[in-house]
């Protein structure tokens, strides 16, 4: 779907509410769709650069997630994980013998 018509300001055009949606991500306050538009051309929304990556700055702060219990678990899955992996590998070298 597009369609375009101007102005005495600009171009009207219209866009699928995915892309609408898209571009809104990238809008700041004081910020024109017109910027992130040019902004995009110019790559500065690269995956993984700074600006893409502060985009989600602060986006868990309010979440009110325990970070260490977190961490703990995480560790311990990892230990698990690397019992599991050695286990397996024993399993299959004394069944190729």
């Amino acid at each position: 779907m597009h369609s375009i018509s101007t102005n005495m300001t600009g171009i009207t055009i219209s866009i699928k509410k995915e892309a609408y949606d898209f571009l809104k991500s990238f809008k700041t306050k004081g910020k024109s769709f017109s910027d992130v538009i040019l902004e995009l051309k110019e790559n500065k929304y690269k995956k993984g650069s700074a600006k893409s990556l502060l985009k989600f700055a602060g986006a868990l702060k309010d979440l009110n997630i325990d970070w260490e219990e977190k961490e703990r678990r995480m560790n311990k899955f990892r230990k698990d994980f690397d019992k599991r992996i050695e286990k397996t590998i024993k399993y299959m070298e004394k069944s190729r013998k």
